[in-house]
Order: C-alpha cells, then sequence, then structure tokens
C-alpha cells in the first residue's frame, strides 16, 4: 500500500507545483486562455512554431472586449494591459507601484548584465537613470550628430564606390555593421568600418553579445524563467567570458586614456565621465524641435534633483555603454530594416520621401545639418508608421513593487489584487496592430502622422519607446541615427524589391527579436536625375 500514498503525494505535490499555477487569475477572477501544461502561453513560442510577436497578439485577443486579462509565461502568472487608460494608470499615475522590470539575469551573477540601466531596480534605477537622463537631451544629440552623420557618410560611399546599378543587400547584416560603427564611436569612442573591414573585433564580438538564435543562449533564458535558483547557484552568465573581458578591457583603457591625455570626444563615455565628475544638469527649457513624434519625453521624476546622484564606477560606465550598445546594434538596425522593407514595397511613399530629401539637400546646401533633418515632416511620418507597424520593442514589462488593486470599472469586473513581485505586461505589438486604434493595420500608411491625422491618436496606443517614467532612454538617438542614415542612403539610391526578397514577409520564429525569417534581401538602385 505504500506505494499508493507515494503515488498520491507525487500527484498532489505536481499538482499544486505544475497545475495548479495555471488557475492564478481565475481564481483572482480574471479572465484567461487556456496554458499549456508547464510551458504556459509560451508552447508556441519554445516550440518554435510561433514568433514572439504573433505569442503577443494571440494573449492579446484571446479574451475579447476586456481591459486586461491573463495568461502565462511558463509558470509565472502575467496580467496584460490592454485599455489605453488604465496602461496609463499603471505606468504613469500609480509608477511608484510598478517601478521595475522583471529581473532575468540577477547583478551578482552577471555584474555586466545586471548593472545597467534597463535591468537595475528600485534605488539604483532611480539614482542611475537622474544621473543619465541628462545625456540624452536634444542639445546632447545635438552633440553626438557629427559623429551619427560621419557615418552615414562613410556607409554610402561604401555602396557608391561599387561599379553595379543595382546591389543586392542583406539589409540586417549590412544595417548592424552601420550600427555597430555608430555605437563604437559614439558609445566607446572607437572608430570602426564594418563594411570595409567586415570581421573587425569590435564587430565580431558585437555580434557575439547581441546573438540569442542558438540553442544555449535561448536556454539561458528559460532557465532563469523555469529554474531561476539553481541558475542563479551555478551563475549562469548572459554574455560569454570573452565578450565582457573584451568590452570591459575597452572601456577601462579608454577611460585611462582620456584622464591622462585630456581627451574629450562628443560621445557617451565623455557623457559618463562628466556624470562622474561634476554631474550633469537638465537644460530648463529644451528646445521645441525634436526628433520626431515617436521621442519620449523623459519624466519629471527622472529630472528631480532630490534624487541622489550615483556613484559612477568604470563598470557602470561599461554596463550602460554595452546595454546602449545593446539596443542600438540590433533593436534599431531591425528598424532600418523593416523601413527599407516597405519602402521598397511601396514605391509611392519612398518617392515622396527621396522628393523631400532632395529638397532639404538643396536648402542646406548638400551640407546635412541637425536642424535641417529635424525638420523633415515626411521623414518623420516614414519612420514614426515605421514604429507603428514594426515596434522594437514586442512587449515590454513591470513588476508590481507594492501591492496594488485594479478598481473595477464596469459591471462584469471585481477588484484584482496584485501582491508585490506581480508582472504586468504593455503588448505593444498587439495594440499597435488593433483596428480599434488603427483601421487596416496591415496597410503602411505614413498619412497616420501627418499634422492633421497624428493629433487624433489615442493616447497610450502608440509607444514605440515604452511608458512612463521607465520608458526608453534612448528614443531620441534611436529616431535620429534611423533619420540620417535614411537621408544618405536615398540621396543617392533607390531601395527595390529583388528576386530573394520575401513577400510578404514572415517573422522569425527562431528568435527573440523582431526580424524577417529568410532575412531583409533588397536591392540598391543607383538614382537617375534628370
Amino acid at each position: 500500500m505504500w506505494w499508493i500514498v507515494v503515488a498520491v503525494a507525487a500527484l498532489a505535490v505536481g499538482y499544486w507545483l505544475l497545475v495548479r499555477p495555471h488557475k492564478y487569475w481565475l481564481e483572482k477572477g480574471v479572465k484567461q486562455g487556456n496554458p499549456g501544461f508547464i510551458f504556459g502561453d509560451n508552447w508556441g513560442n519554445v516550440m518554435r512554431k510561433q514568433s514572439f510577436a504573433d505569442m503577443v497578439v494571440m494573449v492579446y485577443n484571446m479574451c475579447p472586449k476586456t481591459r486586461y486579462s491573463g495568461f502565462y509565461q511558463f509558470l509565472v502568472p502575467t496580467l496584460v494591459l490592454k485599455d489605453p487608460e488604465l496602461i496609463k494608470q499603471i505606468t504613469v499615475k500609480d509608477f511608484d507601484h510598478f517601478v521595475d522590470h522583471r529581473t532575468f539575469i540577477p547583478e551578482d551573477s552577471d555584474p555586466l548584465w545586471g548593472k545597467n540601466l534597463f535591468a537595475l531596480t528600485g534605488k539604483k534605477w532611480r539614482e542611475m537613470r537622474t544621473t543619465l537622463s541628462p545625456a540624452f537631451t536634444s542639445s546632447k544629440m545635438k552633440y553626438m550628430f557629427t559623429l551619427i552623420s560621419q557615418s552615414g557618410e562613410q556607409f554610402v560611399k561604401y555602396f557608391l564606390k561599387k561599379d553595379e546599378d543595382l546591389i543586392t543587400v542583406e539589409m540586417k547584416d549590412t544595417f548592424t555593421r552601420f550600427t555597430n560603427d555608430v555605437i563604437a564611436n559614439t558609445a566607446f569612442g572607437v572608430e570602426c568600418d564594418s563594411l570595409g573591414e567586415r570581421k573587425n573585433e569590435f564587430y565580431m564580438m558585437g555580434k557575439d553579445a547581441t546573438d540569442f538564435s542558438g540553442f544555449w543562449k535561448s536556454m539561458k533564458f528559460f532557465g532563469y524563467f523555469l529554474i531561476p535558483s539553481i541558475f542563479k547557484f551555478f551563475k549562469v552568465t548572459l554574455f560569454s567570458k570573452q565578450v565582457a573581458d573584451f568590452f570591459t578591457s575597452l572601456v577601462k583603457s579608454n577611460i585611462q586614456s582620456r584622464e591622462k591625455h585630456g581627451i574629450v570626444r562628443p560621445d557617451m563615455i565623455h557623457l559618463l565621465l562628466e556624470a562622474r565628475k561634476n554631474g550633469l544638469k537638465h537644460e530648463e527649457t529644451e528646445p521645441i524641435q525634436d526628433t520626431g513624434f515617436a521621442t519620449v519625453a523623459e519624466s519629471e521624476i527622472n529630472k528631480n534633483p532630490k534624487n541622489m546622484k550615483a556613484e559612477i564606477t568604470d563598470q557602470d560606465i561599461t554596463s550602460q555603454a554595452l546595454i546602449f550598445f545593446f539596443a542600438g546594434f540590433d533593436s534599431v538596425s531591425a528598424l532600418m530594416c523593416f523601413m527599407s522593407y516597405e519602402l521598397a514595397l511601396n514605391p509611392d511613399v519612398q518617392k515622396r520621401l527621396a522628393q523631400e530629401i532632395d529638397d532639404t539637400v538643396e536648402a542646406c546646401n548638400g551640407k546635412l545639418t541637425y536642424e535641417a533633418l529635424l525638420g523633415m515632416k515626411y521623414m518623420d511620418m516614414v519612420v514614426s508608421e515605421t514604429l507603428r507597424k514594426w515596434p522594437n520593442a514586442v512587449a515590454v514589462d513591470r513588476v508590481c513593487t507594492k501591492p496594488y488593486t485594479i478598481e473595477p470599472k464596469y459591471p462584469d469586473e471585481s477588484p484584482v489584487h496584485l501582491e508585490k513581485d506581480a508582472v504586468v505586461w504593455l503588448p505593444i505589438f498587439a495594440l499597435h496592430r488593433d483596428p480599434e486604434h488603427y483601421p487596416e493595420p496591415e496597410r503602411f500608411d505614413p498619412e497616420r502622422f501627418n499634422d492633421q491625422n497624428k493629433v487624433n491618436i489615442k493616447p497610450y496606443t502608440y509607444l514605440p519607446f515604452g511608458s512612463g517614467p521607465r520608458n526608453c532612454i534612448g528614443s531620441r538617438f534611436a529616431l535620429l541615427e534611423t533619420k540620417t542614415l535614411f537621408f544618405y542612403i536615398l540621396s543617392h539610391f533607390e531601395i527595390v524589391p529583388v528576386e530573394k526578397t520575401q513577400i510578404p514577409l514572415v517573422l522569425s520564429k527562431k528568435q527573440f527579436n523582431l526580424t524577417a525569417e529568410n532575412g531583409f534581401w533588397l536591392g540598391l538602385k543607383r538614382r537617375t536625375r534628370v
């Protein structure tokens, strides 16, 4: 009889550990779907039958006509926020209850990742964000524009040297080489030419740091989801030792050289060193002209001088420069890929943008200026619509840092009590594809963002860089970099489909980030001027 007792006990423990967690939202009176055993609503994504973006759309739509619904990341209950007013309430008005992102890799397991602005939590995050935010204002972007523009000119010259009327290019590889050079220059003070020197060390290390397509790297994320205590015990790191040592040594030697020789460059390391030495201050008034509609405003919370200034170590500088690189290398290059794809498939849009570029070239006598670039209205409309249809962040999370109650708004709702450490989700990709917010969401239409229409976009339905004080600190940089490069490309080339172009585009099921299944194969065709 003893084996019966053991079997019953095992079943009971198994139910408690693996089945009952998927009843969490039902017990709170929140609608949910039908999560799969252990994997929850991640089954299709884990088995590579569904892209991460498609999974976000699935969980967004599985409980229609609700302000929120529940789903499960493996065994972790997560609340999907679908109502714009509720998103505002949680990310802005009641931000003090939802300060943190979910921490995947503990700081003591991988300090290089754990100390970056995205991963920091609580007081440490507040101090670092307050310290760093002045480095990302409009005036600082103007400060770095020269370096970005130089990289844009270098990029175009590489293709102009080719004796071909139509150059077939895989855009993801090509744009990551550009973003690599920009980040190397503006964040690390290193000059690169990754198109000319295709296997330079900086590029190869950056590619290694940002590639999560491999089995083991994917398992690191899943491991911290499923068995975080074990992965923490063995201090499993996100970055390889080779990558960590390379960037740490690079930044340390760069800092020593600057301090020894009094070197000043208009880049991120200089700004961080200034913040360490004297602190940086927000300008009392920012210029009216900003980098575009998608730019997120810096919260007053992050400008508060009463917040203690963080002590910035060399490792802190390395971590911030690396996350800046991490975002720029992959996320910004993805934005460029999708924008080039949409321009190729919408030649009328491309023709109008090229005309605006020609007019701007003439107006500034052939030399692009910061002010001229930001004055290009149609350029901003095209970039804004690209971010609407293909947002860099498919979804972002917030962690409840102290108990919180979502009060009922409709008769079929009950109060939802969120405990400390509860996870909520902003399903950005799905919000941007909701026909109630954007009619014909699959259609690429920059006119959604013209002067007449953009004022009618419902607040908190357009979140390409997140929402509230914890939004993306680098939105201005991403927009400036993208606009600069396309200014130079379309000054000389037309972007066209080629035989290898995948139409319609299919999202990759093998990576978490937003990218095409078969790459972004397009052609650069030399423009003929009348």
